[in-house]
């Protein structure tokens, strides 16, 4: 659990047979009386997201993946329970497709998944809820490229090219990508560029202000974190007024 004076963070890890579509599942609470300003960066992730505070109604949202950093507020007093999804999620077990909703969100009925503002008061029973509903929706013909191909894109932390992707899970980057577009809204590479960006946020926040992973050179690294961050790497690394909500997901933060 992360906390500092305001803000309370927790996540779980899913089970194993749920690993290959759930990244984690996390809570976040603004204690203060005040709302607390963000900056939502691009993850490599899509959520969905419970959500209350004393003055709105419980709502729920699929949040769609980022592609540029957005400033928001976390309101006072708000409670958010979230799941993580990894993208092979999509198609499998919410069976859609998210490329609309790029850089902005979709309203979920209230009772979504049975969950409501009850919910919201025991975070691990919660998980276990989801988990029980998720583990019935998995679909079983499951595409093994599909598979194979975002299993080594997060091992490789975005570090294969599309190329060495495509040769690896014998499927050609023409259809990798028409799939992607389809289903996500970018390019495969421009996928493979955010997980390569989140990867380097551990690296950041120990003060390493250098490339770590598979970046052309220093000039290249600094570019593509302020593209994705909106401020440079070492500005990014402080952190200031947690204002950074993704370091609240990396250990010892």
């Amino acid at each position: 659990m992360v906390t500092d004076s305001t803000i309370s963070y927790r996540s779980l890890k899913p089970e194993t047979s749920l690993t290959g579509f759930v990244e984690s599942f996390w809570m976040l609470e603004n204690k203060a009386d005040r709302a607390h300003e963000i900056v939502v960066v691009p993850n490599g992730r899509f959520d969905i997201v419970f959500f209350h505070t004393p003055d709105n109604p419980y709502h729920v949202m699929l949040m769609g993946l980022e592609t540029e950093p957005q400033k928001s507020t976390i309101p006072p007093k708000a409670i958010i329970f979230a799941i993580s999804f990894r993208l092979l999620a999509i198609e499998y077990l919410l069976d859609m497709k998210t490329a609309a909703i790029i850089n902005t969100a979709y309203a979920l009925p209230s009772d979504f998944w049975g969950i409501s503002s009850d919910d919201l008061n025991d975070f691990e029973q919660f998980c276990y809820k989801v988990s029980v509903k998720m583990r019935s929706l998995i679909r079983t013909d499951i595409d093994n490229r599909k598979q194979e191909l975002f299993e080594l894109i997060y091992t490789s932390k975005g570090a294969l090219s599309v190329k060495e992707l495509s040769e690896k899970v014998f499927w050609s980057s023409r259809q990798i990508n028409r799939y992607f577009k389809e289903y996500f809204g970018i390019s495969l590479k421009a996928y493979s560029n955010i997980i390569r960006f989140k990867e380097s946020l551990p690296h950041l926040l120990e003060g390493k202000l250098f490339p770590e992973l598979n970046f052309t050179d220093q000039n290249h690294f600094i570019k593509e974190i302020k593209r994705l961050s909106g401020v440079l790497p070492k500005e990014l690394s402080k952190d200031v007024n947690d204002r950074f909500l993704l370091f609240h997901s990396i250990p010892n933060k």
